[in-house]
């Protein structure tokens, strides 16, 4: 028997993203009976931005997150349903009310520089009884040693498992091994691993880091999730399944969920645009894709500046203001040429 992987997808959170927050209840149940038939262990359903995250900032939700959890809870009977918090966004009420409604798995996420800010939250994740995961987000803008440091303090505030998130899809394969490879012996922790596909390595990035011991690995279906969207979770089961693993998910139900369910509400293919592969090479926030396209528009200014310069900047989740000060500078600065 080969080794075993737990797959955890996450087209209902990341791909609110891509959905402008805009998932209807009877979306959400479709999608959650089918990851439920299909065998997922686990996957996640809240605003892109997480608890609390439906903002005038972030975006607002269609529906209420703790509806959609509810919805979902109710569609699936074997797999267990996580939400994603971030400190600052997301508070102790909204997380005991997402357990309220159902929810089995909290993901905490941090910048990748800021696991501290993450210690209360974490605590109560597992006085709630919940499987607690540290998430550190923009993983490529930090060195290794940096990684394992808070890792290391996720790690002892009560973290189960430590995630490697590339947010921006900006690392490379051997990148991915050197930290996988770090936090495996530095931690005792299981390791995760989420990917986007701006620079077309989601698979490949996911498969570096399985190999390298992450045992987690998160997917949306049809790819569906901010900039060019994840790691593509029925591609994942092929994969795997290929290469010796167990995951415990059947292809055929998987790629039925993603093509008859997914497929028909996507406001778009998930493409490696311009825009999209931009932010990869300049180690942008994938999330940022759509609110810069708006800029660009308003502003008329090509996306690519805009980005070019979020990346120059190292602009984090939570500056999405200065995406619109940017796109206005450019333009200014035009005007007095």
């Amino acid at each position: 028997m080969g080794k075993e992987l737990s797959i955890l997808d996450v087209t209902l959170r990341d791909g609110s993203h891509s959905m402008r927050h805009a998932f209807t209840e009877q979306q959400v149940r479709d999608v959650a009976k089918g990851l439920g038939k299909a065998g997922v262990k686990y996957f996640e359903v809240s605003h892109g931005d997480g608890l609390g995250g439906s903002s005038l900032q972030y975006g607002f939700s269609k529906v209420n997150e703790l509806k959609l959890i509810e919805a979902a809870v109710e569609e699936c009977s074997n797999s267990k349903v996580s939400v994603l918090i971030l400190p600052g966004i997301g508070t102790k009420d909204d997380l005991e009310n997402a357990v309220k409604a159902g929810a089995k798995m909290a993901r905490v996420a941090t910048h990748v520089t800021e696991a501290d800010v993450a210690k209360q939250h974490i605590e109560l994740s597992r006085n709630l009884g919940l499987k607690t995961v540290g998430f550190l987000m923009m993983a490529h803008m930090a060195p290794t040693s940096t990684l394992i440091e808070q890792a290391k303090l996720f790690e002892s505030y009560g973290a189960e498992i430590i995630y490697v998130t590339d947010s921006a899809g900006a690392l490379l394969p051997h990148e991915v091994k050197e930290k996988i490879t770090a936090l495996k012996e530095q931690v005792s922790c299981e390791i995760g691993f989420h990917a986007h596909n701006n620079l077309s390595l989601a698979m490949a990035n996911t498969i570096a880091a399985v190999e390298a011991g992450a045992t987690f690995i998160d997917g949306s279906l049809r790819c569906l999730g901010a900039g060019s969207g994840n790691t593509q979770t029925e591609v994942m089961v092929a994969v795997f399944d290929r290469l010796g693993y167990k995951t415990d998910v059947n292809l055929y139900d998987a790629m039925d969920v993603a093509n008859e369910v997914v497929a028909k509400f996507m406001p778009r293919p998930q493409e490696i645009t311009g825009s999209s592969l931009i932010m990869g090479y300049a180690g942008v926030y994938s999330s940022f894709l759509l609110f810069t396209q708006e800029a660009s528009k308003k502003y008329g200014v090509d996306e690519r500046e805009i980005l070019i310069e979020l990346g120059k900047m190292k602009a984090i989740g939570g500056q999405e203001d200065l995406i619109a000060e940017i796109a206005r500078n450019i333009a200014n600065k035009r005007l007095k040429v």
